[in-house]
């Protein structure tokens, strides 16, 4: 007998393992039982479950349905994992975002979360795991699995969360060197804390961000109308957010318990990022905020223990090993380096003889809870209930509701700060006076709530033209309260809302795709006059009179046919690269650069850049002729993360243009190694205008298409339509979309 029970031990142990996977799996089928995906003409998933896990269950299966690609590349960047997958170029990304996501305190992080949400990130992995088991010829790149207390690890949505502001060169100056990580350290003296002069003089400048006019401008258009301002008397909402192209997903998610958001989820996410409901939307637009600051750091060595001042204290550094994989040609190495960090955060680069360490918002339990919340909130009351826990840090937000409510809302993360301190610039973490001191609340910040003019917007830009006249007033907030400055969109955007009392659903789509370039309404009339100025004897007056006459008579508006918009754009290439030493001389910012380029100051540039672009037009088209749809180009050949781009393959043209000039509807474009045609990787990504009437109504256009394989019907189905501005109806409600079902399953079919 005891033979027997000995046999029955060791073979119940053998086959626990498998048992349990076995288990595993037919959770996983029963939840998909209850679970049904139906995929519209467009291929756009609407999923629907009994619960909000179950409906959270599905989305993540159909998200990997249509591109676990990006799925995968996004949790691999989240966890500091890239390098697993891509080798050792990503050392220091991955070095970076391990410097603020510890899985051991994700993995507690998840365990002390409400049950709730617990749920939600087991049916997020659950999801994604059925995915990979129902899928076998998917081969991920090193997430074979996925936990749940990896959704923690992504949890705001936006395309360069606050981590990716540290500065990867310096980053690696820093931790790359032994001899450059120990310069900064006195070692047994007694130290008299330096402080640092309120405004930060003498301060070296914190190298967060760095503005290139070869980078389009990765943030979004948002615009809400009050329904005074409309024809039919209801709110409306635009939904325009400017990404690198495919980053988001499409969906509608429902359940029995009270979730009904449709919009634009980042992959992976298991949250509509920026949609609506029934009753209210939503629109984020990355924000110019300062709630990110650097703090020099004054270290001591003492014993061979490192201590950094504040105040008349000296703490302990808090130092730990972190490990980085990477692929290697035969396999799998790693990199492990001594990080450190104070109670301000990590320490990320040295600067003035410092250390510096960089303090931003680290609440990711909170931050997935108010990005999952505010999908159910029904007003603006609730919206502005879910914000109390201040988790949405790098956005501004454009809210509408079917009560009528609209508002701007600013970021929803602002440190109270001393503002004698200049922290645009790494103050001194010695002093105590320099720490944060809570947040500020919604009251507090600058924002926008049914204002009398009836509507609001932002562009990335700063809060205070939010709402024209009756914005918020720069003067009434401390200055931390916002970095920016007025942009071109911004212009653009006050230009096509003031005084209109007639928006319509359509109206504010032709609104958000007007074709006005305001940059160069200004400059061109100035590069007339050089022209006419020109003595006849200078061979210019000849070579560039046919030129300069299609100038003349530009109204500054884009379009495919239009040949002044081609001159206009390789114009502006030319002539910000010719003058950037003088901006820089006059520190000058890229937006306000352009008035000083139609004064004196871009009196030496503007023919020298205009000849210049006609003559690249000439050689790279044929012709300085030549209509800027020929040139701007969208294209779709692979679901390749990185586009390859061909000349001699399909594409279509595009008439609206990069935001940097003012256009609304942006296209970030250039030409590629191997091409002359400029094709465009960002700005415009999903649009959607909404009304919230009786019941809501949507149209909506996503670039080029839903999925990810060439093969798929719906892999750029909707790149005309994007092309043109033509947004396609949204099937929010059952009835609109009978007709329109393509396929109809249980996820694992």
């Amino acid at each position: 007998m005891k033979r027997f029970v000995i046999l029955f031990a060791l073979a119940a142990a053998a086959c626990g393992p498998r048992t349990a996977a076995d288990m595993e799996v037919a959770g996983w089928e029963e939840r998909a039982r209850s679970v049904t995906i139906t995929r519209d003409d467009w291929g756009i998933p609407h999923i629907q479950g009994p619960t909000d896990a179950d409906a959270v269950f599905g989305l993540m299966y159909a998200q990997a349905e249509d591109d676990f690609n990006r799925i995968e590349v996004n949790f691999l960047n989240s966890q500091g994992r890239l390098a697993e997958a891509e080798g050792e170029a990503e050392i220091y990304r991955d070095l970076r975002m391990k410097l603020f996501i510890d899985p051991a305190e994700m993995q507690e992080m998840y365990e002390a979360s409400p049950e709730w949400l617990k749920d939600l990130m087991d049916a997020w992995a659950d999801g994604l795991n059925y995915f990979l088991h129902t899928h076998p010829e998917v081969e991920p790149k090193v997430l074979t699995r996925f936990e749940p207390w990896m959704a923690l690890t992504f949890s705001e949505g936006s395309i360069g969360g606050d981590i990716e502001r540290v500065n990867l060169r310096e980053l690696e100056a820093f931790y790359g060197s032994g001899e450059r990580r120990t310069a900064a350290v006195m070692r047994g003296a007694e130290v008299e804390p330096v402080r640092v002069a309120a405004r930060g003089a003498g301060v070296p400048a914190a190298s967060l961000v760095e503005e290139d006019f070869d980078i389009e401008p990765r943030g979004s258009n948002g615009i809400a109308i009050a329904p005074g301002n409309t024809v039919d008397g209801n709110a409306l909402l635009l939904i325009n957010p400017h990404t690198t192209f495919f980053f988001r997903h499409e969906a509608h998610v429902r359940s029995e318990e009270g979730l009904n958001a449709y919009g634009a989820l980042t992959w992976g996410q298991f949250f509509v990022y920026q949609g609506f409901n029934e009753t209210a939307g939503w629109m984020h637009t990355s924000s110019s905020v300062d709630n990110i600051d650097e703090f020099l750091e004054t270290v001591v060595e003492r014993d061979g223990e490192l201590f950094y001042v504040y105040g008349d204290e000296e703490r302990p550094v808090q130092v730990k090993d972190v490990t980085v994989h990477y692929k290697t040609d035969s396999g799998m190495a790693e990199r492990t380096f001594t990080v450190y960090r104070t109670h301000h955060g990590p320490v990320v680069r040295e600067a003035d003889g410092k250390w510096v360490s960089m303090a931003l918002m680290e609440e990711p339990m909170d931050a997935l809870i108010q990005s999952y919340s505010r999908t159910k909130a029904k007003n603006l009351e609730e919206y502005l209930d879910v914000m109390e826990s201040h988790t949405n840090s790098s956005n501004n937000t454009l809210f509408a509701d079917a009560e009528g409510n609209i508002a701007y809302l600013h970021s929803n993360f602002v440190p109270v700060r001393d503002d004698r301190f200049d922290y645009g610039r790494p103050v001194d973490g010695s002093d105590p006076a320099s720490d944060w001191r809570g947040v500020h609340s919604i009251e507090e910040s600058p924002n926008s709530i049914n204002p009398a003019n009836g509507w609001a917007y932002n562009t990335n830009n700063w809060p205070y033209s939010a709402s024209g006249a009756n914005s918020p007033r720069r003067e009434d907030y401390p200055r931390y309260m916002d970095a920016g400055s007025e942009n071109a969109r911004g212009v653009h955007a006050m230009r096509v809302l003031d005084g209109r009392t007639d928006f319509t659903l359509e109206g504010l789509r032709d609104a958000a795709f007007d074709s006005y370039l305001p940059v160069f309404d200004g400059v061109v009339q100035a590069l007339v006059r050089d022209y006419d100025a020109l003595p006849a004897s200078d061979p210019r007056k000849a070579g560039l009179k046919d030129p300069v006459d299609a100038m003349r008579g530009w109204d500054f508006r884009w379009g495919v046919e239009s040949v002044p918009t081609a001159l206009a754009v390789f114009w502006a290439d030319d002539l910000v690269r010719r003058s950037g030493d003088a901006r820089d001389a006059a520190g000058v910012g890229m937006d306000a650069w352009w008035g000083e380029l139609a004064g004196t100051a871009g009196r030496p540039f503007r023919l020298a850049g205009f000849a210049a672009a006609a003559a690249r037009l000439e050689e790279d088209f044929g012709s300085w002729n030549t209509a800027w749809g020929e040139i701007n180009r969208f294209q779709r050949l692979t679901g390749d993360i990185d586009q390859p781009f061909d000349d001699d393959a399909p594409s279509t043209p595009v008439g609206f243009a990069s935001g940097r000039l003012g256009s609304l509807a942006s296209f970030g474009a250039r030409p590629y190694p191997g091409t002359k045609r400029w094709y465009g990787t960002s700005g415009n990504s999903f649009v959607a205008v909404v009304e919230f009437g009786e019941r809501v109504r949507a149209i909506a256009v996503t670039a080029g298409g839903l999925h990810h394989d060439p093969a798929s019907p719906h892999f750029n189905d909707q790149g005309e339509r994007y092309a043109a501005g033509d947004l396609r109806p949204v099937y929010f409600h059952p009835d609109e979309l009978e007709g329109h079902v393509e396929a109809e399953y249980h996820p694992g079919r």
